[in-house]
């Protein structure tokens, strides 16, 4: 990293310059304060980000109009020499920047929180603060950027890679390898194994590997074996012929038959009978399917991918999956990663699935919400973010998604929630009116939930603790769509 002097006009403006990565957020620091502009640039070059510094206001509105002021975050000092910061801020959003700014200020009174989040900071910090809390508020506005680009849409600084499957979307480095590995196999016609938990999306890792590939014109067949009786799954892997078994009024060709030309993607491989791997390993060596009851072969042309969320090596170890099954299966393995392991995709995700949920105008998502979920562990994965961003689209007024529109247990589970998350809205500091009501609505939930904990899901006895009826109790329940069941 080098430290450049660089004169624009008559004002010498500070310059850092590092290596632009990919995964590198670019910041703009305005500060006419050497000392202080100079420890700020140590802390965030420190934690790898792309830095520029200056101290001339007119440099930041020159860029703007240039329309190459591509910063995700913006660091900006109230007192600027010539201009104050809050009218650089307003400059900002008359431009259409989708750059997340926080201000920075001497003065801790509430009239200048005020006019700076109704001009549209991001946040501000009171000088002197922590360099932890500049590090973890440029984190989360930079999150809050990367989510507003890519609802804008904002030409060449989208996650222009990310295809439309919500399984790879993100420019975390674990999900460009996954991607990179996609493009590979999917020319490749072997066998692979997808590793991950319930909910990572192995299914669209799997569909993008068929229609990337040479069998795309040919059918994808998904079947997951955990969902299906022992006593089936014969019929369902391989068919049957009319009269097999009870029930058996017609011929049924199987999911080796559907798929022939194709892909079969073979989901939860691990819970497949002992017993039926043995005869699924004859059609992966031979290609050949005998119906139940029927007496002929039929050759099959089939792609297989399988995928499980257990640990193969364990269950073959303990006799619960075939050594030779395995084998033939683990050609080549692509690991899924959890979403708690790549949280940095998380507002590329938000954004996909806000647009594919929310119609022609997308909606948005506070700072504060986008920050707790941010710091909420996902046990469900991807498919838990999105089912909880249809909850919140539903619930949400307006068209900002806050605290109070996101399901209760990632509010009350998350670990970074910020309190004076109630008191703003997308356009700055709300209304006292509109305040006390979210303020009012998150206590509730709140509550809620911690009563029926007590009760162990007895909506009856949590209505007792509560000094409620229970038609009431229920009542607010289904108003914030807290499930009693998930407490038991």
């Amino acid at each position: 990293m080098s430290f450049d002097a660089v004169a624009i006009g008559s004002v010498e403006t500070t310059c850092v310059s590092v290596s632009n990565r990919m995964d590198q957020v670019r910041v703009l620091v305005v500060e006419d304060d050497r000392d202080v502009s100079l420890a700020i640039a140590r802390k965030l070059s420190a934690d790898g980000h792309d830095l520029e510094v200056t101290n001339d206001p007119n440099f930041v509105l020159d860029r703007l109009v240039a329309g190459t002021g591509h910063w995700d975050v913006v660091v900006l000092d109230i007192g600027l020499p010539g201009m104050s910061g809050i009218e650089v801020l307003r400059r900002f959003r008359e431009a259409g920047s989708v750059s997340s700014v926080v201000m920075l200020t001497g003065d801790d009174s509430a009239s200048t929180a005020t006019e700076c989040m109704r001009a549209g900071a991001f946040y501000y910090l009171t000088k002197p603060f922590r360099p932890v809390e500049l590090s973890s508020m440029v984190e989360s506005a930079a999150r809050f950027t990367q989510m507003r680009r890519q609802l804008s849409g904002e030409r060449g600084l989208i996650d222009v890679d990310a295809p439309a499957d919500s399984a790879l979307v993100g420019t975390s480095a674990a999900m460009r390898r996954l991607r990179a590995a996609v493009a590979r196999l999917s020319t490749q016609d072997v066998s692979i194994l997808i590793q991950g938990e319930s909910g990572t999306g192995k299914e669209l890792v799997a569909r993008a590997l068929h229609e990337r590939g040479a069998r795309q014109k040919g059918h994808f067949v998904a079947l997951n074996c955990g969902a299906i009786p022992g006593s089936l799954i014969d019929s369902e892997l391989f068919g049957h012929i009319k009269g097999a078994f009870t029930g058996a009024t017609s011929d049924r060709p199987g999911v080796f038959v559907e798929a022939d030309g194709g892909t079969l993607f073979l989901d939860e491989i691990g819970d497949m009978p002992i017993e039926v791997q043995a005869r699924l390993l004859r059609v992966l060596q031979d290609g050949d399917v005998r119906p139940v009851g029927g007496v002929g072969l039929r050759n099959v042309d089939v792609r297989v991918i399988a995928a499980t969320h257990v640990d193969l090596d364990a269950a073959v170890a303990a006799g619960r999956f075939r050594q030779d099954l395995y084998y033939r299966l683990n050609v080549v393995v692509l690991v899924v990663p959890p979403l708690r392991e790549r949280i940095d995709d998380l507002p590329f995700l938000a954004a996909h699935f806000l647009r594919k949920h929310a119609g022609e105008t997308p909606h948005s998502i506070t700072p504060e919400a986008l920050e707790v979920m941010a710091s909420y562990s996902w046990p469900g994965n991807v498919r838990e973010l999105e089912n909880a961003l249809m909850r919140a689209i539903a619930f949400c007024h307006g068209n900002s998604i806050a605290l109070e529109s996101l399901p209760y247990q990632i509010t009350t589970r998350g670990k970074g929630s910020q309190p004076i998350g109630v008191f703003r809205g997308e356009g700055g500091l709300l209304p006292l009116t509109e305040a006390k009501r979210r303020a009012i609505t998150t206590y509730e939930q709140n509550y809620l939930v911690h009563v029926m904990e007590l009760a162990k899901g007895s909506v009856s006895a949590a209505a007792r603790l509560a000094g409620l009826d229970r038609a009431n109790f229920r009542r607010l329940l289904v108003r914030h769509a807290i499930d009693p069941a998930s407490f038991k």
